[in-house]
């Protein structure tokens, strides 16, 4: 666990970003694959990306394939103050890279709540046609806030390791045939700093998405995570809820569009899953969307006599 906790220090601190045009690319679903040709029993394209809405699915990138993300999520429709929150807006700018074809990682920064977090996935097991049943990842997740420290009483010191959040998932998926498929995914958000009079550093909650395929390029996704411990945790005094989210992945002209609507405005694990303070009882509900933009960084050698995307 610290050479985890240093390796996401170190790659959060190396954060650059450069932001690609997004012009005409090659079929996402053909980069998250390339590199990695699927065995004749192996299934295929569980999900359209490597996320189902907000949480991670169990889709990687291929070797060598680089995916540069934006995701965006409005703020609550119904504050008129701020332009149905348009003007309230949470903004994630992230890179993810394929080591290998079992193996991606990815750094990111979110604008809004100032935080730096960055992941591993390893691909565990692999779903086949006649065989495995199931596609098993493991997801596991460090983030940072960036926030200045508050001033303490007494001249006490605010630790940096109040700032650390961590996640460990476990992506468990199958792919039940064409236009259907589903996810379990059983979650550890570990806060370093709660009130532990009352509750635990440790969330756990169990997730399940879905996708259902309703033509060739357009799918109906949905995502729900209950939480079994720290349910009536708050945040910044206020009352916090399970996040619920449905979207629509749309594929066209070589890019894959994720539309959403759901109750939670952030973008990591420790947000989403233990600190949404909207619900959809009260109309708080945030529309967002998510634009990958990829790039094959290292060929594989059955493509490497072909030019690149930008060549």
């Amino acid at each position: 666990m610290l050479f985890m906790r240093k390796f996401f220090l170190l790659s959060t601190l190396s954060l650059s970003l450069a932001i690609p045009s997004f012009a005409q690319m090659d079929s996402l679903m053909n980069m998250l694959d390339k590199g990695a040709p699927a065995k004749k029993d192996d299934v295929s394209a569980t999900f359209k990306a490597t996320r189902i809405i907000n949480g991670s699915s169990v889709e990687n990138l291929g070797f060598g394939v680089l995916d540069f993300r934006i995701d965006h999520r409005f703020g609550d429709i119904n504050d008129s103050k701020n332009f149905f929150g348009i003007d309230d807006a949470e903004t994630k700018l992230a890179l993810d890279y394929g080591i290998t074809k079992w193996l991606m990682v990815g750094i990111g920064h979110s604008v809004f709540n100032k935080e730096d977090d960055g992941f591993l996935k390893v691909k565990i097991l692999k779903q086949e046609k006649t065989g495995m049943p199931i596609t098993l990842s493991y997801n596991g997740a460090i983030s940072i806030q960036t926030t200045p420290a508050p001033t303490l009483p007494s001249g006490d010191t605010w630790e940096f390791s109040n700032r650390l959040y961590y996640t460990n998932q476990l992506l468990i998926a199958r792919k039940f045939n064409d236009w259907l498929s589903l996810q379990l995914t059983p979650t550890i958000v570990h806060y370093n700093l709660v009130d532990s009079t009352k509750f635990s550093n440790n969330t756990i909650a169990i997730g399940i998405g879905g996708r259902i395929k309703v033509s060739k390029r357009i799918a109906i996704t949905g995502e729900y995570f209950y939480r079994l411990t720290n349910a009536d945790m708050l945040y910044s005094g206020q009352k916090t809820y399970n996040c619920l989210s449905i979207g629509v992945d749309i594929e066209t002209g070589g890019h894959v569009f994720q539309l959403m609507l759901s109750n939670s405005q952030g973008l990591t694990e420790r947000t989403f899953i233990g600190q949404t303070t909207d619900s959809w009882s009260t109309g708080a509900i945030h529309l967002g969307f998510n634009i990958s933009r990829v790039f094959t960084v290292v060929k594989p050698k059955e493509f490497r006599n072909t030019p690149t995307s930008w060549e």
